[in-house]
């Protein structure tokens, strides 16, 4: 149950299964990408995105490493009841650190890990429920210092549900310029193209008569009605302006957002943070070295 890497060779344990196609409609898609990365660099950045308050409980996390603060958010209520009911409870005392990497993030809330052997794998415990997708971007986004649930992939898990437990803290890294706008072209052409896709399969009993008649010429022209209504009517979100900002100063790590619920964030300790992300680790990024949580607290406003 592991948030996703946008580092080539880190272990990814979310893998989104490609959706079956038929050959017409991949072919179809392909002859549209070339319209639809013209059409990603066309998206102008929102310049009004507000600054996230900090106006919810406050939790402290004393570790192996020195203790972390962090507020939880109002508008994410099921996530903050949840997180101050299993501190109150005392199920975060003892768990490890199961998942760290560097200039990525540092996991925790795998309650296997209280008692696990040496080398054991983790990452797959949980309560025995999940909470609803409460993603707020992007008035919430994975900046250094979030606080976000992980979960398990979209591939058995399209509604995005949250681990009951499990979460993690952003390190991230600073993005330049470039990869920032780099990053809104996929994303945009990824959005973009989804859509297509959708009116394509929508569309299959048409397509699939075209292709048997071997009609080319009305073929081409669902093709260009299918792109026209692409452009006219696909939902693309441009990323904010301030969002940039923070993550071509501050950093973070980007490609996430959209896809977990952010529900805090680091207000003291990021030194600690940044202690963790530094230890070495195994293949599975376990640490070599355990780095517990000791115990978590409520602490009073």
């Amino acid at each position: 149950m592991n948030v996703r890497s946008d580092k080539p060779g880190v272990r990814n344990c979310i893998h989104v299964r490609k959706e079956p196609m038929r050959q017409l409609i991949i072919i179809i898609t392909l002859l549209a990408v070339a319209v639809m990365s013209g059409l990603a660099q066309q998206v102008t950045p929102n310049m009004t995105t507000p600054t996230p308050k900090a106006e919810g409980p406050v939790v402290e996390l004393l570790t192996t490493e020195g203790p972390v603060k962090v507020v939880l958010y109002d508008d994410t209520p099921q996530h903050r009841d949840n997180f101050v009911k299993l501190v109150t409870e005392g199920y975060y005392d003892g768990l490890l650190f199961h998942r760290v990497i560097k200039d990525f993030m540092v996991q925790t809330g795998d309650p296997d890990s209280r008692e696990a052997r040496p080398g054991q794998r983790l990452g797959a415990g949980s309560p025995d429920y999940t909470i609803p997708a409460e993603i707020e971007y992007p008035r919430h986004f994975n900046r250094r210092g979030a606080l976000a649930a992980a979960r398990t992939g979209d591939n058995v898990n399209p509604e995005r549900r949250s681990s009951g437990s499990q979460f993690y803290i952003v390190t991230g890294r600073p993005y330049s310029k470039r990869e920032m706008e780099a990053m809104q072209q996929r994303q945009t052409q990824a959005q973009m193209q989804s859509y297509f896709r959708q009116l394509c399969q929508q569309h299959q009993e048409e397509i699939d008569m075209l292709q048997r008649a071997g009609d080319k010429e009305a073929l081409e022209a669902l093709r260009q009605q299918l792109i026209a209504e692409t452009e006219k009517n696909a939902p693309v979100e441009p990323i904010p302006q301030e969002v940039i900002d923070v993550y071509t100063t501050e950093g973070g790590a980007p490609h996430l957002d959209g896809a977990y619920t952010v529900f805090g964030q680091v207000i003291e300790g990021m030194d600690v943070v940044d202690r963790i992300q530094q230890v070495e680790t195994d293949s599975s990024d376990r640490p070599h070295e355990d780095v517990r949580i000791i115990k978590a607290t409520l602490l009073d406003k």
